[in-house]
């Protein structure tokens, strides 16, 4: 894998499937927003029915979150060719169904697409991936999307970081997920560090 293209501002791709986990995908959006990066999205149609399911916030107002925002039938959208540079891409959260049409490289929609891109340029793809358990046909496309240069997230709850709320357990998994592409959160209690006082107790 290269070092990310530099960019200005530096750009990150976020695909949000159909997976349940919508908020990893919104607080994704959030987050590049506060710390200066920009955010170019993608949202399949499984993903919006999700939406309704999970959170009060509308489509539209998720598509604002991004800096910009892509139809997933937009097969020649800018994040659909290699020569857009970025700093690769996360999918958050990643379905099976996502993950097995990337690791095929039979893309139908832009999301894949975008993330077969990623693969193809030697970019960052990190997928958080939403399923338990797993079966031996998920772990085989797993390990063939690892040996492709993918990075398979699922969004694990840190739990030495006694968190306070379903918040605190969400910004640690997108933050360590964006420790991937060198990009600080800001959020993220890590290991070793020492807590805030009010955690001591």
């Amino acid at each position: 894998m290269t070092d990310p293209a530099p960019t200005t501002p530096p750009r990150l791709v976020v695909g949000i499937s159909g997976a349940s986990g919508v908020v990893y995908g919104i607080r994704m959006l959030t987050t590049l927003r506060r710390i200066g990066v920009e955010s170019h999205l993608v949202v399949s149609r499984s993903a919006e029915v999700t939406l309704a399911h999970e959170s009060s916030m509308k489509v539209a107002e998720l598509r604002a979150l991004a800096d910009v925002s892509y139809a997933a039938a937009d097969i020649g959208a800018a994040i659909s060719s290699g020569s857009f540079r970025t700093l690769g891409m996360v999918v958050a959260p990643c379905s099976v169904r996502t993950m097995s049409e990337i690791a095929s490289g039979v893309t139908s929609t832009l999301l894949t697409r975008a993330a077969d891109v990623a693969l193809k340029e030697r970019r960052r793809l990190v997928l958080m991936v939403r399923e338990t358990p797993l079966h031996l046909g998920h772990l085989r496309t797993m390990t063939a999307l690892a040996e492709m240069g993918a990075v398979i997230a699922p969004p694990v709850p840190a739990f030495y970081a006694k968190p306070q709320s379903i918040d605190e357990l969400v910004d640690h998994s997108v933050g360590r997920v964006l420790d991937l592409f060198g990009l600080d959160s800001g959020t993220l209690r890590r290991w070793g560090e020492r807590p805030d006082a009010d955690r001591d107790r």
